[in-house]
């Protein structure tokens, strides 16, 4: 690596770890509860990366009609304490991974976490999955009164790491995460193996990895540009 970044903020899920099959069983639970039918997993990693709320939304507006305000924050409380306790059931880092992260870390890289879940759920992930001690800071969806895609959301993470956007480096699968840095005016690397519903070469990020092994490579090429 010729100079280092900044900093380097990464996406959580479809990003570092593929949930999409902890997250599924969850809202296929509330959904079944409230006697709707069961989505198959492919279609709910289309759903995921706006937060719980938003999956649980789209889950119910493909199976039905959508309940009411109330009946959603009912539902959403359910998701959340069921999600909770089985959010590692399969939850896997994607391959290469903690392997990136853990080779960051050990050059002084400053890391931030940012992601549109929950932080009572981002914390405990974090933990479970073994690589919350090499991030500086974890912002959620609800650490701000604002999220992705809004850039505000990574500028504020920067801000408690007391590092700056410029030479900072996002790392993300979603327009949600693609839209907020290319707003902070933050490169993005795109990873190919997300929830993306929209092809992530249309989301049109600085660069796209299909595997945590073209990490460092893509890396280098956005630094030297």
């Amino acid at each position: 690596m010729t100079k280092k970044p900044s900093a380097i903020i990464f996406d959580l899920d479809g990003t570092l770890v593929d949930s999409a099959r902890d997250l599924s069983r969850a809202l296929n639970h509330v959904l079944q509860q409230n006697g709707r039918s069961g989505i198959d997993i492919s279609r709910v990693r289309n759903m995921v990366g706006d937060g719980a709320r938003a999956l649980i939304v789209k889950g119910f507006t493909e199976t039905g009609t959508l309940p009411s305000d109330a009946e959603i924050d009912a539902i959403q409380t359910i998701f959340l304490d069921y999600y909770y306790d089985t959010m590692t059931a399969e939850d896997i880092l994607f391959p290469g991974a903690a392997n990136v992260v853990k080779k960051l870390a050990a050059q002084k890289i400053p890391l931030g976490l940012c992601t549109n879940k929950a932080l009572r759920l981002t914390e405990k992930l974090m933990e479970e999955i073994g690589l919350a001690s090499y991030f500086s800071v974890l912002t959620a969806g609800d650490s701000f009164d604002f999220r992705k895609p809004d850039p505000r959301h990574l500028t504020a993470t920067l801000d408690r790491m007391n590092c700056s956007s410029q030479n900072a480096i996002m790392v993300g699968d979603s327009a949600s995460d693609i839209i907020a840095a290319q707003k902070a005016a933050i490169p993005v690397i795109g990873v190919s193996f997300g929830y993306t519903k929209t092809p992530i070469a249309e989301l049109n990020p600085d660069i796209i990895i299909d595997h945590y092994d073209e990490f460092f490579d893509a890396l280098d090429t956005l630094i030297k540009t």
